[in-house]
C-alpha cells in the first residue's frame, strides 16, 4: 500500500491526540507552517514496488508534522536548494510520505506499483 500525505496521517497512531488507524510507528500533528515544493527522492527502504536508491520528483503540501518512532525505516530521502531530510515510513506492505509522487514522470515505478498492489499477499510460515 501507498500512502501520500493525509494517508500517513490516517494510518499514523494518532493526530493531535485522537485516534487514528494504527499501522504506522507515528504521531501526526497539525502545525501553523505550511511546507511546499518540488523534492527530489530517493527510496531509503526497499518495497515491493521500488528498490532502495531509486529516484523519483515529486512534491509535498502540508500543515502537519509526522514523528516517527525511533527505530522506524524511513520511505524517502528528500532533497531541495542544497538540503537533504528523511521523510515518511515503510512498515510492513506500506509507505507512506508527505511526498506526492509525480507518476507521469516515473512509468516504470507507476508500473511496478500496479503490478505489486495486484499481486496477492504470500502467507508467512508459522514455525512449527
Amino acid at each position: 500500500m501507498l500512502a501520500e500525505c493525509g494517508g500517513l496521517l490516517y494510518l499514523s497512531r494518532t493526530l493531535d491526540g485522537h485516534a487514528m488507524c494504527g499501522v504506522l510507528p507515528a504521531v501526526g500533528r497539525m502545525a501553523g507552517r505550511l511546507t511546499l515544493g518540488y523534492r527530489e527522492a530517493r527510496a531509503v527502504t526497499r518495497t515491493p514496488w521500488m528498490d532502495a536508491g531509486e529516484r523519483v520528483r515529486g512534491h509535498e503540501f502540508h500543515l502537519s508534522t509526522v514523528e516517527l518512532d525511533d527505530d522506524a525505516a524511513p520511505a524517502w530521502r528528500l532533497a531541495a536548494r542544497g538540503i537533504e531530510r528523511d521523510n515518511g515510513v515503510v512498515a510492513g506492505g506500506v509507505q507512506a510520505g508527505y511526498l506526492h509522487v509525480h507518476w507521469a514522470a516515473h512509468p516504470c515505478s507507476r508500473r511496478a506499483l500496479v503490478r505489486a498492489a495486484a499481486t496477492p499477499a504470500r502467507p508467512k510460515a508459522v514455525p512449527a
